[in-house]
């Protein structure tokens, strides 16, 4: 973890520290973040997945990553955004009014600027890409790739919605890199977290295609992670999927970022319905 200032972060690479056969749990103050490089006996010998996190006062931004063909794309983009990481604390240290519009309009000059385009040409391999902020009771994201971001709370499950993205299958940032055309291609928006304990949830493609793919269910993560009797820690949630992936002899590297906030504000609710 490196403190600057008000900021705590921490980052990881699985080039660096590939955790095969290993689950490796750490946490930045409430988020946690959990990574494991694949089932010896499935053959896995490599991870390429990553992560950053970042917790300012009143606010936490994560980003997760997953790789493909080398781990290299996965490190400049770690570096990239570690390099504007002063620039992205200042930026949410803003009024939430204007702070996801600013940060949004700072990720796309980071990815589609001439130095940053000209690096992706040299490296081997590209990923996949999910940021995410929350600041008071707002959570933005924005995604390029096949990772996933839920939102998990009690509300939203009565009405089946859980996940935040869509996986697109044919976007990348690196050698192959959809920010280059003309338009770049991502998604992104924000949402309204709802009243009490909303948990965040984004996971690499490793913990949704293990197995007979339970998790590509979205309900299966709520109930493991959040649907519980008892809410389960952030680190036992996480500590849960990860282990289904090993049990499950997961060749691929899966790599959690979590967290919980606790949303006092009012929430919106249909004119019918009593505000709580």
């Amino acid at each position: 973890m490196n403190p600057k200032g008000n900021v705590r972060t921490f980052y990881w690479s699985g080039q660096e520290d590939p955790c095969i056969n290993q689950i490796k749990i750490d946490s930045c103050e409430q988020m946690v973040l959990g990574r494991y490089g694949g089932n010896q006996q499935a053959g896995a010998y490599k991870n390429e997945d990553g992560a950053l996190v970042m917790k300012g006062l009143d606010w936490e931004f994560a980003m997760i990553l997953d790789g493909h063909n080398s781990a290299e794309s996965v490190d400049l983009v770690i570096n990239t955004i570690l390099k504007e990481s002063e620039t992205l604390a200042s930026i949410l240290d803003q009024p939430v009014e204007s702070a996801f519009r600013t940060l949004q309009a700072h990720v796309l000059s980071i990815f589609q600027s001439e130095p940053f385009l000209e690096a992706c040409k040299q490296i081997q391999g590209e990923t996949a890409c999910l940021l995410c902020a929350r600041k008071d009771q707002f959570v933005w994201w924005f995604s390029v790739g096949d990772c996933v971001i839920y939102l998990l709370h009690e509300e939203l499950h009565k009405l089946g919605q859980y996940t935040l993205n869509q996986r697109q299958f044919y976007e990348w940032i690196g050698q192959v890199n959809t920010f280059a055309h003309h338009v770049p291609c991502y998604s992104s928006g924000v949402r309204e977290l709802r009243r009490g304990i909303n948990r965040l949830v984004m996971v690499t493609d490793g913990v949704l295609e293990c197995g007979n793919r339970y998790y590509e269910t979205p309900y299966h993560i709520y109930r493991d992670s959040y649907g519980q009797p008892s809410l389960p820690s952030a680190e036992q949630s996480v500590k849960h999927l990860l282990e289904h992936v090993h049990d499950h002899i997961g060749r691929d590297s899966a790599t959690i970022i979590c967290w919980d906030y606790q949303n006092d504000f009012p929430t919106t609710y249909p004119s019918n319905q009593p505000k709580r």
